[in-house]
């Protein structure tokens, strides 16, 4: 199947820019374009999945085994003409010295040729040892080309064509010019979500028409049409077949078609608006599989919950719209209430936010839920980020336990709670990471289960079906 994979020398190089505008075009012309993102990351993806009019799925080493990455792979690109693999950080950066988990190991791993994109602001002839230097430091990539981003002007890009030809044996498949409409804004965590972004679609377009215009997209094409060999036919892993998530329809209603459904009847209140948006769309599939019909409601705009059985609030940046939530005290007031039932609710990081007493951030304070006896303050650096290992204490409210033991999962927060609740009894010994206080993840309240972690159901980590069992249990008295 055609695929292509968009890395980068460092972070921050334009590959996220470059990978909107390559899958938009790519959709322009009629192609169905299967995106996928590497690591941990909600932002990223939901772009690529406005430009696809698809899902995106994560492809994470932390959480996934190699069988397992290439197995979806494969399963969630069904169906498509192109399968796009945005890169994370850059090439080679990986914590291991011999390099593992990084984007060069995915590349090899998947078999897929490989596109490097550089930022060329402040860069000449410079620009032919760093090329020479990452073919040489692996041999065995499959680099097929190279994109210039962030050029200059005409005598710049025509210094930099001249140095990479002459040196070189990699084609320029393109160069972008600097332009201020190629941007999409950021904040602390990184690019502003598209679903909080304002004419999001609108950005998309831009984007597309500009790398339609400097980039060879009928080269990448044809690249991605002759990919080299992927891994022996002995090492793919069989995989049921799940059809591409719709996201036509996810603001009204997130759906994603997992196929045949168990039977439970079990309806899920799904937080969803600008200020929680952070779900994985495999996890979503996931809960609709166990049974579950999810509905969406809107913590800012909502007068009042639907009537489901059990509530998940993702993450997302209640801080950007803590004056709004604040305004809702119905909705506040219902999910307080909800919570004192006994009902099943599940909420991370950002949902962990919206239910402490208030929130502070830039001299400002907003009244939240008020659920968990702390508030909760926003700090200019972050408290938690990067890959965590947790260990259950035994105190979740959910059934089993995780088949493979410890869990791998990710933080990424700028919030911290204040004084947490020398009470509290914790889900989460935090082996790696930050959670709660350091040491502790998982706040468990009544049948609330709130973390920092964010969890991903797969690597042997059963969490949507056993949120799923621990409602049905619920209802079952």
């Amino acid at each position: 199947m055609p695929s292509l994979y968009f890395s980068a020398a460092h972070k921050s190089s334009g590959k996220t820019t470059l990978s909107i505008g390559v899958t938009a075009e790519s959709r322009r012309r009629g192609l169905t374009v299967s995106p996928f993102k590497k690591g941990p990351d909600y932002i990223d993806p939901m772009w690529l999945g406005l430009a696809a009019g698809r899902a995106c799925f994560n492809l994470d080493f932390h959480t996934m085994a190699a069988d397992e990455i290439r197995a979806a792979f494969q399963r969630d690109g069904q169906g498509s003409d192109l399968r796009l693999i945005e890169g994370n950080v850059g090439l080679f950066d990986s914590v291991h010295l011999n390099g593992s988990g990084s984007n060069a190991e995915l590349v090899k791993l998947l078999g897929v040729p490989l596109v490097l994109v550089i930022d060329c602001k402040g860069l000449g002839r410079g620009i032919a040892p760093l090329l020479l230097g990452f073919q040489a430091f692996d041999p065995e990539l499959p680099m097929a080309g190279v994109i210039l981003n962030r050029v200059g002007g005409g005598r710049h890009g025509d210094n930099l064509l001249r140095v990479v030809e002459h040196y070189t044996d990699l084609p320029v498949l393109g160069m972008l010019p600097r332009l201020a409409e190629l941007d999409i804004d950021e904040r602390h965590l990184g690019l502003v979500p598209s679903n909080e972004a304002l004419a999001a679609g609108r950005k998309v377009e831009q984007i597309r028409a500009r790398v339609a215009e400097h980039v060879d997209c009928d080269a990448l094409l044809a690249i991605a049409a002759k990919e080299p060999p992927g891994p022996p036919a002995s090492q793919a892993v069989s995989q049921p077949a799940r059809s591409p998530v719709n996201l036509a329809a996810v603001s009204a209603r997130p759906t994603a078609d997992a196929g045949p459904q168990a039977p439970s009847g079990i309806k899920i209140g799904i937080a969803r608006d600008a200020a929680f948006g952070f779900y994985y769309p495999d996890d979503l599939a996931a809960l609709e599989q166990a049974g579950a019909e999810l509905l969406s409601f809107s913590p800012l705009h909502a007068s009042e919950l639907p009537r489901v059985d059990a509530l998940l609030i993702g993450g997302g940046f209640p801080e950007c719209h803590m004056e709004a939530l604040e305004a809702n005290r119905g909705l506040r007031a219902g999910v307080a209430d909800f919570i004192a039932s006994g009902k099943p609710v599940y909420a991370e990081c950002g949902g962990l936010m919206y239910l402490c007493r208030q929130l502070h951030w830039n001299g400002r304070s907003a009244d939240m839920c008020g659920v968990l006896n702390a508030d909760v303050a926003m700090h200019a650096k972050p408290q938690g980020r990067g890959y965590v290992r947790l260990r259950e204490t035994g105190a979740s409210p959910w059934l089993g336990t995780a088949e493979t033991g410890d869990l791998s999962a990710h933080e990424f927060h700028h919030s911290a709670v204040v004084s947490p609740d020398p009470t509290w009894t914790y889900a989460y010994q935090v082996l790696r990471g930050t959670g709660v206080d350091g040491q502790h993840d998982g706040i468990v309240h009544n049948r609330l289960l709130a973390s920092y972690a964010h969890l991903r159901g797969v690597g042997g980590n059963c969490w949507p079906r056993r949120f799923v069992a621990s409602i049905e249990r619920t209802l079952g008295g």
